[in-house]
């Protein structure tokens, strides 16, 4: 190769090499060049130097020139050194590294910025770290790439930590590309316009795009105008964006807010804003924050014809239509789509207008700001020696977060005398005190605590003193003595030293936020000579830089909370969001009807919120907890028989539903329940639904999700069938139809039946259409929208090895995170979720028995949050575990224990970063996993799929049964838990009681001549020729205790509430006696005295409830009345109750073995009311009122009443709800009953009603404590008809207890 080939070849290989050092492969621009190592002295400044060799010049990475790096002259928390990057430059990273061949280095510092060398702003991460991790070394260099690229001219870095050895010392690089842009200035007077070329189509896209700095808190950005003079107004009101929808902006209205962003954006730093127009919705971004808005029906295909910048402008650009709202400041790189507006203007471009005094630069003053970081903070001033002749005056600004805090005071010449100018509850207060003894207070302004500058006038003359706020009217007074100063006081601002004691200002904390612009007697201070220590002095103070953060925007409060701050916080008022928690995340309500019942609600109104902490609302619903099945039930719009009216404009009949639920709440209820249905009733004469199979239907229905779906199938039937359900069951009236109106028969029928296909509900509108022939005739109902079965509620996994665990996508919770799920294990120890980061992590574990730990780490360290229980969580029952971690805290709950909190540090990572896989029940690289059950694992409302992992997952079990041995006790008054596959139902049918729970009381009225008797074992002589089966079940009963349990109310006296009968003339009768006391008589032997049990407790007629108890165990018997003590008698006769016959409650037909004194009573019956009666396991109010059968028999009228219930009113109002069938009213067969169905509020007011006189008659007057009668003697003699007692149980041996049946047993009820 030649010389000149060779050299040409190298001349190319340099420049690529140049080329691929700047860019990247595919032509863009890699922005990480060096920035620092070849700047002059010239561009570093620093605090101080500890020597000429140590000065700011040789701060640059792996140079050795001079001392090896910079030092200042002292090592403290005032050191900084500032670079010099002659221009504005995109930065991307900085490095650090120690002074060379020393113990001098970094372990922590600050980074900030400027475009102008002053109005410094630092640098954060998150927004919310402003630390940078330093050095270990001298020598090591440690880069930190930024998390998004600074564009500034100056940086300035300040020490925090360094080497506890040794001092600071720093060498660095900054690492960065070069950075151009269009920048145009705006004077409040001058603008901009862009008018678009005609075009010829609508786009669906358009985009503007900007950045901006400003010192006015308010002014017009950008109005674009469309068509029809309708607007979009981007304004800057009180450091805010906002933006407007306007029509007629000449009008001044200020039209509809659509959305508002941002804040602080009066801080001359620049800001980007992008407004973007994407089809159907707006985008709004403002810096790192974007938030979406639906654009309004009149913008639906506007597009912009005009875009005014810094005025809202008119056609003829004389003056602008609102001068008074016109932007000051700088805007950059204006961008409308892809096109440049300032680089347009700069080419004179037609379609571009400057108006008025626009500048292709921006100027801006230079205002030096202190902050005041903490509540010891403050600077201090030499008091002016005019002053010192009582003539004083005082100008400054300030901005602050917080309602309280010391501005300003100085000392006076009188003793002990001083000045205060503070802010209390927000307002600006300046006080005069002398020897601790206040002269004179003035107050001023209001609301000051908003963040926005404020100004302050202080002046005194002579007699005169006025403080005024924001050029306001303040507060003004004439003073006797004058304010003067001595001649060595200090002006304080923000606070004083400690050590001043002397004056009051100690007790005061400085005020947290930021002073600009401070002027002594007109002059202003130079805050930059306090910097530098040269003027006056300062403590805890950040001087040329506004250091205020608004922690409010974006707020971390979720679900519409209400956030407020002060300097280092934020709080969230969460008041009618239906959340709670430090950011409003957790819901209130529980997530379905199916979790109130198991925590022991009853039937009612309540609020569920279907996703927890997700996006979805709370709504109210009717919960239906009287079935085995919990329903959810949602009513809507018309729920009632409605018939169908012809309409002479219209060939059909059109009927719109509207549920009070939202469409995401209605979807989300569907999709968790196992099943939801909804009835669809059509009653027809001579009108037809589809006629034939093949035609167009003359009526369908709309159902389904969002706007729902043409259905063409009605209730009972398949979906697309055409059919009802007489056409699936092939029995409809004219079997060549599929639907009973099909035949058009001149009379009245009906296809009726449930819609059972969740895909197609619920139901949205009826079209009906065969209604305007001569006799036609019709009417539908669409009943309320029913659902049960909560499929994340009863979602479960069962880990029966320690290995064994589930995996799940990573889980995102970055800001927030909310885990809950409920364990049982017999197990001490086990881990129950865990998700990993490259640092941080989050886990859950069982760590003993009876403690529960919850650790993270976001980049802080790691945290720990703990809950001890006083009783053990490996008892196989189980328990629920709710955990959440937000910016503000960290906290645990257990069951309901007292849950635990531990909150966030204010100035740290906030953001939670994971990567690795979701781990359940263990992990592959832990040994200890969880043994036992996980149910319900929910992760920010979520729930996970735990079943249909099971499924394929080794070691690991669908489902978990067991659950009896939690909700046992949910089942009262003798219920028996009964388990099922998905949680458990309670059988009542040894209960006398009803109900979900079995704790709805079964009452009756009694009149005179009601009689219930119950046949417990019929005659031999009815029975001699049955089966042996049925002889077994009737065989003789003779008990040796009883378990007797009654409510009564009576103003009856005397009066028989109970009478149990034998074959043996053996009986016991419970009455109350002519005294209103309780008597129970026994008379267990044919040929002996009844033996008569007297209470003390007296007062039982008296009209109010009362609730009795009777237990008996061979001769001891037990009463007890109400909350009264319990009674205790001895029987002396005998202890065996032989062959009962009979259970009568009220008037006893045949009393027959009962003296005339009973038999009397016995015929007079009963008059009040009776529930609750169970006589061991029989129960013969409850049988006869809800299942009559062959035992029982009832004469005379038998009502079933509340009015005996004792248990507490229900939280919630009751509704009852009638169905076609309840109607007692005599029509003609098959005519439908037209608005006959109501659940209206009348009638919820009238059960409330009820409930509430129930309420007072449940309150009982409290007898007095009574002696216990004188015990009889047990006579041994026993019965000459009975065999020799022998057992020592208390049953005999001719069958068991009625409460445990024996095989061939009859159950009576279910």
């Amino acid at each position: 190769m030649s010389l000149r080939s060779k050299t040409r070849a190298g001349i190319i290989a340099f420049v690529a090499s140049v080329l691929l050092g700047s860019y990247g492969t595919d032509g863009e621009e890699v922005c990480d060049n060096p920035l620092v190592y070849n700047l002059p002295p010239s561009s570093f400044r620093s605090s101080s130097q500890l020597s000429t060799s140590h000065g700011p010049g040789f701060a640059k990475v792996n140079r050795r020139e001079g001392a090896g790096g910079w030092s200042p002259l002292l090592s403290d928390k005032y050191q900084w050194l500032e670079v010099d990057l002659q221009r504005r430059t995109q930065i991307a990273a900085v490095a650090t590294q120690g002074r060379y061949g020393s113990s001098d280095w970094l372990t922590s510092y600050l980074l900030m910025f400027s475009d102008t060398g002053h109005n410094w702003r630092q640098h954060r991460q998150e927004d919310s770290l402003g630390a940078f991790p330093g050095n270990s070394n001298a020598d090591t260099v440690v880069q930190y790439k930024l998390d998004q690229p600074v564009i500034a001219r100056y940086l300035r870095l300040i020490p925090l930590d360094w080497n506890p050895t040794g001092r600071i010392g720093l060498r660095l690089e900054i690492y960065g590309c070069r950075y151009t842009s269009e920048v145009a200035g705006f004077d409040g007077k001058s603008s901009l316009v862009y008018r678009l070329s005609a075009r010829t189509s609508w786009t669906a896209s358009e985009s503007i795009s900007l950045k901006f700095k400003t010192l006015k808190n308010s002014g017009t950005l950008l109005h674009a105008k469309g068509q029809r003079d309708h607007s979009l107004n981007l304004t800057l009101e009180k450091g805010k964006l906002l933006l407007y929808h306007q029509q007629d902006v000449s009008s001044g209205s200020g039209g509809k807010l659509l959305v508002s962003l941002g804040s602080l954006l009066d801080d001359q730093h620049w800001h980007h804003v992008k407004l973007e127009r994407l089809s159907t919705h707006l985008n709004l971004t403002v810096d790192k924050n974007m938030q979406q808005v639906h654009l309004p029906a009149e913008l639906s295909h506007w597009h912009i014809h005009m875009l005014s910048v810094a005025a809202v402008q008119s056609h003829g650009l004389q003056t602008p239509i609102l001068p008074n709202r016109n932007f000051h400041g700088c805007l950059e790189n204006l961008l409308y789509n892809d096109l440049n507006l300032i680089r347009l203007a700069k080419q004179n471009s037609p379609q571009v207008t400057a108006v008025g005094n626009m500048t292709f630069s921006c100027s801006e003053p230079v205002f030096v700001a202190v902050t005041f970081t903490d509540s010891h903070s403050f600077f201090q001033l030499p008091v002016l020696t005019s002053w010192l002749s009582g003539t004083v005056s005082i100008t400054l600004q300030f901005r602050t977060w917080n309602k309280a805090g010391l501005l300003l005071t100085f000392g006076l010449q009188q003793q002990e005398g001083s000045v205060l100018l503070y802010l209390s509850e927000a307002r600006l207060r300046l006080q005069i005190s002398k020897d601790g003894n206040t002269l004179l207070e003035l107050s001023t302004g209001t609301g000051l605590n908003d963040g926005q500058w404020h100004s302050v006038e202080l002046n005194s003359m002579e007699n005169y003193l006025s403080i005024t706020v924001d050029r306001d009217e303040g507060a003004t007074a004439h003073i006797s003595i004058p304010l003067l100063p001595t001649a060595d006081s200090q002006l304080f601002f923000g606070g004083c030293p400690a050590q001043k004691g002397s004056l009051n200002c100690r007790t005061r904390s400085s005020v947290q936020g930021c002073m600009r612009l401070l002027k002594l007697d007109g002059q202003p201070v130079d805050l930059i000579k306090v910097q530098e220590r040269r003027l006056g002095n300062y403590s805890d103070l950040k001087i040329d830089m506004c250091g205020i953060i608004d922690r409010c925007s974006p707020s971390h409060c979720e679900h519409g909370g209400k956030c407020s701050q002060s300097w280092s916080t934020f709080h969230c008022n969460c008041s009618n969001s239906g959340y709670r928690g430090a950011t409003c995340h957790r819901s209130k309500y529980e997530q379905s009807c199916e979790i109130y019942k198991h925590k022991g609600d009853t039937s009612g109104h309540f609020y569920i919120d279907v996703d927890g902490s997700g996006p979805i609302k709370p709504q109210l619903v009717y919960c239906n907890m009287t079935e085995d099945q919990t329903w959810i039930v949602i009513q809507h719009n018309n729920t009632e028989l409605t018939t169908v009216q012809a309409s002479p404009d219209s060939n059909q009949h059109f009927a719109s539903f509207h549920y009070p639920s939202e469409e995401k709440q209605l979807s989300a209820i569907i999709r968790q329940s196992e099943h939801c249905e909804q009835e669809l009733s059509y009653h027809c004469k001579r009108s037809r639904l589809s006629n034939t199979l093949d035609g167009a239907p003359f009526s369908w229905w709309v159902g389904g999700p969002a706007s729902g779906q043409i259905q063409n199938y009605w209730g009972g039937a398949l979906p697309g069938s055409r059919q009802c359900t007489c056409g699936l069951q092939d029995n409809c009236l004219d079997s060549s139809f599929y639907c009973n109106c099909d035949a058009d028969y001149d009379l009245w029928t009906e296809d009726s039946g449930l819609l059972t296909h969740k895909e197609t509900l619920p139901v949205r509108s009826l079209v009906l259409g065969d209604i305007h022939r001569p006799g036609s005739e019709a009417a539908y109902r669409v009943g309320p929208l029913r659902c049960h079965g909560d499929k994340n509620f009863w979602n479960a996994a069962f880990f029966d090895k320690e290995t064994s665990y589930l995996h799940f996508p990573t889980f995102h919770g970055e800001l927030n995170a909310d885990i809950s799920f409920l364990f049982k294990t017999t197990s001490s120890s086990g881990l129950f979720l865990e998700n990993l980061g490259i640092k941080d992590f989050i886990r859950i574990e069982l760590s003993s028995a009876t403690e529960v730990v919850f650790s993270f780490d976001v980049g802080n360290g790691p945290l720990e949050v703990k809950v001890k229980t006083e009783r053990p969580l490996n008892d196989n029952r189980w328990h629920s575990v709710q955990a959440e971690r937000n910016v503000k805290e960290a906290s645990l709950r257990v069951d309901n224990f007292p849950a635990t909190i531990q909150e966030a540090p204010s100035d740290g990572f906030i953001h939670l970063q994971l990567n690795s896989q979701l781990f359940i029940g263990g992990t592959a690289s832990r040994q200890k996993g969880f043994l036992g059950c996980i149910r319900s694992l929910q992760l920010n409302g979520v729930t996970l799929n735990l079943e249909e992992r099971a499924r394929i997952t080794p070691g690991v079990r669908p489902g978990c049964p067991g659950h009896c041995s939690s909700y046992a006790s949910l089942c009262q008054n003798q219920g028996r838990c009964v388990e099922k596959t998905n949680g458990f139902s309670c059988d009542c049918s040894q209960s006398a009681y009803t109900g979900a729970f079995c704790h709805k009381e079964v009452s009756g009225s009694f009149k005179s001549t009601t009689s219930i008797t119950y046949i417990v074992k019929e005659p031999y002589e009815l029975s001699k020729n049955s089966s042996s089966l049925h002889s077994s079940i009737y065989s003789d009963i003779t008990l040796r205790g009883e378990d007797i349990s009654l409510s009564f109310r009576t103003s009856q006296s005397p009066a028989l509430l109970l009478y149990v009968s034998s074959f043996y003339r053996e009986y016991l009768i419970l009455l109350i006696n002519k005294h209103d006391e309780l008597e129970v008589r026994y008379k267990l032997h044919s040929s002996r005295d009844v033996e008569v049990l007297s209470s003390q407790v007296m007062n039982l007629a008296d009209g109010h409830l009362h609730t009795v108890t009777i237990r008996r165990q061979a001769d001891t018997v037990s009463v007890q009345i109400d909350q009264n003590p319990k009674e205790d008698f001895n029987l002396t006769s005998d202890v065996d109750f032989n062959n009962i016959k009979s259970i009568i409650l009220g008037r006893v037909p045949d009393s027959e073995g009962l003296n005339a004194d009973l038999a009397r009573l016995a015929s007079v019956g009963f008059t009040g009311c009776l529930s609750g009666v169970r006589f061991d396991s029989i129960c013969p109010l409850k049988a006869a009122l809800l299942h009559p059968d062959s035992r029982v028999t009832v004469t005379s009228p038998l009502v079933a009443s509340s009015c005996a219930s004792a248990s507490q009113a229900d939280s919630y109002a009751a509704e009852t709800t009638h169905s076609l069938s309840d109607q007692p009213h005599s029509v003609d067969p098959g005519q439908p009953l037209v608005n006959t169905i109501r659940s209206d509020s009348a009638l919820v007011g009238g059960v409330i009603a009820v409930v509430i006189f129930i309420i007072a008659c449940a309150a009982a007057i409290m007898a007095r404590f009574i002696c216990i009668r004188n015990e009889t003697y047990r006579n041994q003699e026993v019965k000459a008809a009975q065999p020799d007692d022998i057992h020592e149980f208390p049953f005999s041996s001719q069958a068991d207890s009625l409460s445990v049946r024996s095989e061939n047993q009859r159950e009576f009820f279910i």
